[in-house]
């Protein structure tokens, strides 16, 4: 239908946004490299947002099973969605995976030329033991043209494969997926296969244990033509790299076909299953596990394309329920694949990744719908159970209140007095010795309702022992476990009302412990709970026990070897400083503010600890005092960091805020937090953006963008300002540019001060109060000051130094 004339010209197009330009300071967000010019270039290890997208969670082991493998491609709406935003966005409701149990191998993918997994996949992913890989593919006219170039010597071959395995590296993910579908010329295969093999040694020497895996697209005779099996046509490829990601319209006999030829590799051949179901066998959505019961048979590996089918078609009730029920089938035809715990501390909020609210010891500290995939805790081994009967107990992860983070796992139902429940949570390969295991555990439960924790471990000798963590009315448990361990509480001045934290310790020297059980019950009542119970059929009325509703709360659970808490550095042994500055003004002398924080420990060793919270208090002028302790602020959550750096972007500063002070709460592998009051901070004057002194904060915001040192920043406060270098003299050795441009650049940055400076009305500086007044001053004539060494450092009195309008 078109547009009514009259509206038409009474509608203006809002302006289109400016492009991305990566090297200026913005929200830190995961993007593609979209060129060969771009990867050629490694333009994007000069970008801002590159050092933000490091994996900060290493992986454990690197080596695969000798076994049946699932490798998942995310393929979800074309990638870079919620998952983008590095330190977290808002939506309660994003995309994510958490059956990582199921999985070995997961791809980040796109159809862009360089697809780099977003951190936040490659935390989560680490965390339980899988392996994560980015995707090269080329497609379509603008692939081929790239063949041309990337193919046209075997240097050139040489030098992108090296450019490809430089980015995983450096980002920390484990290798590549090689899509290339393209037809190509046959004399460009050589060099073609020169890529793959320079690009799988290549990653082996710098990354032990990474992979990389090619896509059955392109044949060895160069054409585009999806083989769908493992034969002849693609195996010279598969031979020089890692595995084959086989095309999904494979027909039942191909897998076992594949097997043959692979001989003793036969577990390097995933088998594609496409989710949405494009012509792939079994037809994939809920019928996805009719393939993969096939492949299992035939003993060869899958690979299940597009899961997100669950979440981009809506499928109902909703997508929690949806994406449990999709993939039990999984697990059906395929059992678990990772275990854990595994190996000490082992700690797990049960955190999804997504939700409504943020705690700290069970004290919310933001009620601001957020998703981040990086905050995943280990996830819960919890089954399916489709539609639970009311005369039971439903166990799910909800997202309601937390102990920490934003998830839970709950028990919620009937349960009678005399009777109990269990369901496994985790299943473990934990290699027991002498030293005790100390486990906590945060528990929220309704009246009489209560919740324990069962451990079951395994001898050499397949000996079978169940130890119950209980805190008590255990008595109806004697026969069940073989030892009963009442924990004790502990009461810790940080946990807010209603929640409990227990701790136990056990020592099972040489047993392997094996299963996780969360067991609900409630006190053996003897007669408050009896009543009557009238017989429809008119026989006679009986006495029996009344149901009750259950309602339980697991918050977290930690393992480890000591009963310390984590210890955190004083804050004196972090170095913090605020880079890229930029103040804006609102209405009623409001402002914003946007800053990167870095920190890092003096001594130069590398961080052991997993994330950091990032607060800020917003200090009124009464509230501040010497050395920059603030008096009673409101610590604000701001976000998660997962690396050593936090992006504030547009931060509003109320019109009486005098000094903002930004805290970085350390947080360890246990989950404990360091007490605020106790975390390093970076402490920001907001006095400086007043009049004059915003010009002045403008320039030095500039000149800290390219590379110079701030003096007047809280970071840098008394060290030594860099000038202009003597040009064959020995100068003024601490006043020295990083070089002779940025120095001639430094003379165009002063002039326009000066005239900034000359032009602001006299009457304006007279109207500040006589304090501030006086602090402008005393920058102008520091300027000055500054003015004079830099020129001579130089050697020399210039005008076009000094010019005064």
């Amino acid at each position: 239908m078109s547009v009514p004339q009259e509206h038409q010209s009474s509608t203006v197009d809002p302006p289109p946004p400016p492009p991305f330009d990566p090297t200026q300071p913005s929200i830190p967000i995961s993007y593609p490299i979209k060129t060969l010019e771009d990867l050629g270039s490694r333009a994007y290890f000069k970008s801002f947002h590159y050092p933000f997208n490091i994996c900060s969670v290493p992986l454990e082991n690197s080596v695969l099973d000798n076994r049946p493998r699932v490798l998942v491609c995310h393929d979800m709406q074309g990638g870079y969605v919620d998952d983008k935003w590095i330190q977290g966005g808002s939506n309660p409701d994003a995309y994510a995976i958490w059956h990582w149990y199921l999985i070995d191998v997961f791809v980040y993918f796109s159809h862009n030329l360089v697809t780099l997994p977003p951190p936040c996949w490659t935390n989560t992913a680490h965390r339980h033991g899988v392996k994560v890989l980015g995707t090269f593919i080329t497609e379509w006219d603008e692939g081929k043209a790239i063949c041309n170039k990337l193919l046209s010597t075997k240097e050139s071959a040489h030098m992108y494969a090296e450019l490809l395995s430089e980015l995983a590296v450096a980002l920390g993910f484990d290798g590549w997926l090689l899509n290339m579908e393209v037809k190509l010329e046959l004399g460009q295969i050589p060099n073609l296969k020169e890529f793959i093999s320079h690009l799988t040694q290549t990653m082996h020497s710098s990354l032990p244990g990474s992979l990389v895996i090619w896509y059955d697209s392109v044949t060895i005779d160069g054409n585009l033509r999806w083989q769908n099996q493992l034969n002849d046509k693609n195996k010279p490829f598969f031979d020089i790299c890692d595995g084959i990601f086989v095309n999904y319209s494979w027909k039942e006999d191909y897998p076992r076909s594949s097997a043959a030829v692979a001989g003793d590799r036969k577990f390097d051949v995933y088998m594609g299953i496409d989710v949405f179901g494009r012509n792939t066998y079994g037809g994939g959505q809920w019928m996805t596990n009719v393939a993969l019961d096939v492949l299992k048979k035939d003993d060869v590996s899958a690979a299940i394309f597009a899961p997100g089918w669950v979440y981009q078609t809506k499928q109902p009730p909703d997508f929690q329920t949806a994406q449990n029920h999709w993939w039990s089938l999984v697990e059906k035809s395929w059992g678990a694949v990772k275990f854990y715990p595994k190996t000490l501390p082992f700690y797990s909020n049960f955190d999804q990744g997504h939700g409504y609210h943020i705690s700290v010891e069970g004290g919310q500290v933001s009620d601001a719908p957020w998703n981040n995939i990086s905050s995943q805790g280990f996830q819960p081994f919890l089954k399916f159970t489709g539609n639970p009967s009311p005369d039971t107990i439903e166990v799910f992860v909800d997202f309601k209140e937390s102990y920490r983070g934003g998830g839970n796992i709950t028990f919620k139902g009937t349960l009678e007095g005399n009777t109990d429940f269990t369901t496994i949570i985790f299943q473990g390969e934990l290699l027991m010795d002498a030293v005790p295991l100390h486990i906590t555990h945060s528990v929220k439960s309704e009246g009489d309702s209560l919740l324990g924790l069962s451990l079951h471990f395994s001898s050499a000798a397949n000996e079978r022992t169940s130890v119950l963590l209980a805190s008590w009315g255990t008595n109806q448990f004697s026969r069940k476990f073989s030892k009963i361990i009442a924990p004790c509480q502990v009461n810790k001045p940080r946990t807010a009302p209603g929640w409990t934290v227990l701790e136990s310790s056990i020592e099972m020297n040489g047993y392997t412990l094996t299963e996780i059980h969360a067991v609900c019950y409630r006190p053996k009542h003897e007669h408050s709970q009896l009543r009557l119970e009238h017989r429809a059929d008119g026989s006679e009325d009986t006495l029996t026990y009344s149901p009750n509703e259950y309602h339980a709360v697991l918050g977290h659970i930690t393992m480890n070897t000591y009963k310390e808490n984590t210890y955190f550095p004083p804050s004196s042994s972090w170095l913090v400083e605020g880079h890229y500055i930029k103040w804006s003004s609102g209405s009623q002398g409001s402002k914003t503010v946007s800053v990167k924080i870095d920190w890092k420990s003096k001594d130069g060793t590398d961080s052991q600890f997993p994330k950091y919270n990032i607060y800020v208090e917003k200090l009124p002028k009464q509230a501040v005092r010497n050395h920059g302790v603030g008096l009673g602020g409101v610590q604000e959550y701001l976000g998660v960091a997962n690396v050593e750096a936090f992006y504030v972007s547009e931060l509003p500063i109320p019109a009486t805020t005098s000094s903002l002070k930004f805290i970085i709460q350390v947080c360890g592998v246990d989950g404990v937090c360091q007490n605020l009051d106790d975390s390093p901070y970076f402490q920001l004057d907001v006095k400086a953006t007043t009049v004059g002194g915003r010009k002045m904060f403008q320039l030095f915001s500039y000149v800290e963008r390219n590379n110079l040192i701030n003096p007047w920043a809280h970071s840098t406060n008394g060290q030594q300002l860099l000038g202009c270098k003597s040009h064959g003299k020995l100068g003024i050795r601490h006043f020295e540019w990083f070089d002779s441009l940025m120095c001639e650049r430094s003379k165009a940055v002063i002039r326009g001060l000066l005239q900034s400076t000359s032009r602001m009305e006299i009457r304006e500086l007279l109207r500040l109060p006589s304090r501030e007044r006086k602090i402008w001053v005393i920058m102008i004539l520091s300027m000055v000051f500054v003015i004079l060494l830099c020129t001579l450092s130089n050697g020399k009195w210039g005008k076009e130094t000094l010019v005064f309008p």
